[in-house]
């Protein structure tokens, strides 16, 4: 994955920036207490703290827990971020600008619940709609299930396992809203993560009507398929 920088401009003129690098996590030599693997652990966690000690996504927002953690949700904030392809700017809210950081650091981090995103992470788009984010989504996962049934196995085109991993992301989404309340003072990460956590939940019973919608883009028929050329 392309490194990712994000550049927070705030309104009494102080500036942060966070970059992302898929391939490596951030060093610490102390974690924090609150990423703890035992500290507000996902119900539906498959680690165990005796091979990981610490939870990866937690750890994965360490450094955004040390930008925002004492600024409130509604501040205003202008947001650059950079790719080694673009920038991409918006003046938002803080809660939108961290939510939309924390989707890249949970997509790129080595939480189990997290690994389907993790294309998604690879091709980052800042400020997705929820249109947008369900055309990634499910596009990621019909591509996935053709490199599947390449390899032989049996593929799910009908997107159950991508409703299935986005409601079991819901639990982790409200673990990691319960260890972020014991790290900061404020609720601008906080409500970043309700945000995704609102995406997540309805994403499962909205994929069939917004794909739906997005069918009228396609012409509302197949791709027709060229005939083959005779000899």
């Amino acid at each position: 994955m392309q490194n990712v920088v994000y550049h927070f401009r705030f309104a009494d003129g102080q500036g942060a920036s966070c970059a992302v690098d898929a391939d490596a996590a951030p060093e610490a030599a102390e974690p924090p207490a609150w990423t703890a693997l035992g500290c507000q652990q996902c119900a539906n966690c498959p680690l165990q703290p005796a091979s990981s000690p610490h939870c990866p996504m937690a750890v994965r927002f360490v450094p955004l827990v040390a930008i925002m953690g004492k600024l409130r949700s509604y501040d205003q904030v202008e947001v650059r971020v950079d790719t080694a392809e673009r920038s991409v700017s918006k003046h938002t809210t803080v809660q939108r600008g961290v939510g939309a950081l924390m989707g890249l650091l949970a997509a790129s981090s080595a939480c189990p619940h997290a690994a389907f995103l993790r294309p998604m992470a690879h091709f980052h788009l800042p400020f997705a709609t929820e249109e947008e984010t369900i055309y990634r989504a499910a596009s990621t996962y019909l591509l996935a299930q053709y490199f599947l049934a390449r390899q032989g196995g049996v593929p799910d085109w009908e997107l159950h396992g991508l409703k299935a991993r986005y409601q079991a992301l819901q639990g982790v989404n409200a673990a990691m809203a319960s260890r972020l309340r014991q790290a900061v003072d404020e609720d601008g990460a906080i409500n970043g993560l309700i945000i995704l956590d609102l995406l997540a939940k309805a994403l499962p019973y909205s994929i069939d009507d917004k794909l739906d919608d997005i069918k009228s883009v396609f012409g509302g028929a197949p791709f027709p398929v060229p005939p083959q050329e005779r000899p």
